[in-house]
């Protein structure tokens, strides 16, 4: 049965994982990093912001402190946020659809809280999440499942009836090891991951609208 929803944000909720990948490079070219490595993005998609900052200087023996990269960054970024990032097709009808059955859901992201609070808040949904977790406030990120657990703890669900919807491998391999339900949600740049996502989560879809007929099932 399940009873809450726990949604991932970038890749899952909202079409913006290829800004991302634009992003670290403009950062890095900024810095006198003209040809970074082609897998630089998959890298650090992994990693909480504080991580991937004290990555960026270590790797490319960058002079600036973590700080000032963490800050640039979100700089770079937050326009997209602000203005132009679209949520995924079928996004808000699934919202609609939880909204029917009574099932809470919210958002556990990696994503600066400021730019997921502003991207929602402009795609008018951020008034119906029970909540948005980050790495702020769960500064060991996705890799272990304390976001996750938390974030049934305020929907009122204990894991194995709250359903996770992740595009991220290692996230859904985290929460699926921490006994929730998994959901690997496709998208283009975790298309390398696809065959062990697809065999490590309990369901695979292509399209938000998916989790539809995954939901009846489970609460039948």
């Amino acid at each position: 049965m399940i009873r809450g929803v726990i949604f991932d944000l970038d890749g899952t909720l909202i079409d913006s994982m290829k800004i991302w990948s634009r992003i670290d490079r403009q950062f890095l070219s900024e810095n006198g990093i003209s040809d970074p490595p082609a897998d630089i993005s998959d890298k650090v998609k992994k990693m909480t912001v504080e991580e991937s900052s004290q990555y960026f200087i270590d790797q490319f023996g960058l002079s600036c402190t973590k700080e000032y990269i963490i800050s640039r960054i979100e700089e770079l970024v937050r326009i997209e946020y602000e203005e132009k990032i679209p949520l995924k097709p079928y996004a808000a009808e699934i919202l609609d659809f939880l909204d029917e059955q009574g099932i809470p859901y919210g958002v556990a992201t990696a994503t600066y809280k400021t730019l997921a609070e502003a991207v929602l808040r402009r795609c008018r949904i951020y008034h119906r999440m029970k909540f948005i977790l980050t790495d702020q406030e769960f500064p060991l990120g996705k890799k272990f499942p304390d976001i996750f657990l938390s974030a049934a703890e305020r929907l009122g669900t204990s894991p194995e009836e709250t359903l996770v919807a992740e595009d991220s491998l290692h996230c859904i391999k985290t929460s699926a090891g921490a006994g929730f339900v998994t959901v690997g949600v496709y998208d283009d740049l975790s298309l390398c991951d696809k065959d062990e996502i697809v065999e490590t989560a309990d369901h695979y879809i292509y399209s938000l609208e998916e989790m539809k007929n995954i939901i009846r099932n489970e609460n039948k």
